[in-house]
């Protein structure tokens, strides 16, 4: 089933957009989140990703609370990520509501102890997010702020040999431009990893691209700017959703 996730994306417990990941470009959408979650869910929307980016930058999550909230007053599976490295994190995303984490950073730098996430939570509760510039497929991370030497299609294989299911990746040069999605980067990491579940994220301009993503046969795509822009609306999702 291909499923169409909303971002939230917290600075101070504001919810925010970025161009690209550029934190100099940050604008601030809204002081409730969880009025933004649960306008998603009124119209049937099961998922949500959320994104401290606080905690990217600081390696260590910081919106703990706006997690809480959200879990406490929705139904929505929220997605955490942001900061998430250690145990400890893990274990306290989970003890606020989250279904699920997407751990970026911590499986670049400490790849043994990703794999171990997996293992002790199991893969339909852990996440790989593998953030990259096509132009040379390096791994980014820290809010995509650090590039690394890490090659993308070394780094799924990694964890995919060890058991990962769900990933989520991100051309970080489309993120909150509306340029449309980069389809031959998602088509080539498929054609790599046929087994595993891709959350598509980054330059979704329309319900269209939705569709083209989901006869690719990709699980899932990741959106935010072309819903708070208002290129999408409630009723676009609506209507997507009806169409099964």
């Amino acid at each position: 089933m291909f499923e169409i996730i909303p971002s939230i994306w917290l600075i101070n417990g504001k919810c925010v957009r970025l161009k690209r990941g550029d934190f100099a470009t940050e604008e601030v959408i809204s002081t409730n989140p969880l009025e933004i979650a649960q306008a998603f869910e009124s119209i049937g929307i099961q998922r949500l990703h959320l994104v401290d980016l606080d905690g990217a930058r600081r390696g260590e999550p910081k919106n703990y609370h706006i997690l809480e909230a959200i879990t406490g007053y929705t139904n929505l599976k929220v997605d955490f990520t942001g900061g998430v490295s250690t145990d400890g994190d893990v274990i306290k995303s989970f003890e606020f509501g989250a279904a699920t984490v997407t751990v970026g950073s911590a499986a670049a730098n400490h790849p043994e102890r990703f794999a171990q996430f997996i293992l002790s939570y199991g893969r339909e509760k852990i996440n790989l997010a593998a953030d990259t510039n096509p132009a040379d497929h390096k791994i980014k991370i820290r809010g995509w702020q650090k590039k690394t030497s890490i090659d993308l299609y070394d780094h799924i294989d990694f964890f995919y040999q060890k058991g990962l299911k769900y990933l989520k990746v991100s051309d970080v040069t489309r993120d909150g431009v509306m340029e449309g999605p980069n389809f031959a980067l998602f088509r080539e990491v498929l054609e790599k990893f046929p087994q595993i579940h891709l959350a598509a994220s980054g330059g979704v301009r329309g319900i269209d691209d939705f569709r083209r993503l989901r006869d690719m046969g990709i699980h899932a795509a990741v959106f935010g700017r072309a819903y708070y822009e208002g290129m999408i609306t409630l009723e676009d999702l609506s209507s997507f959703l009806s169409e099964g």
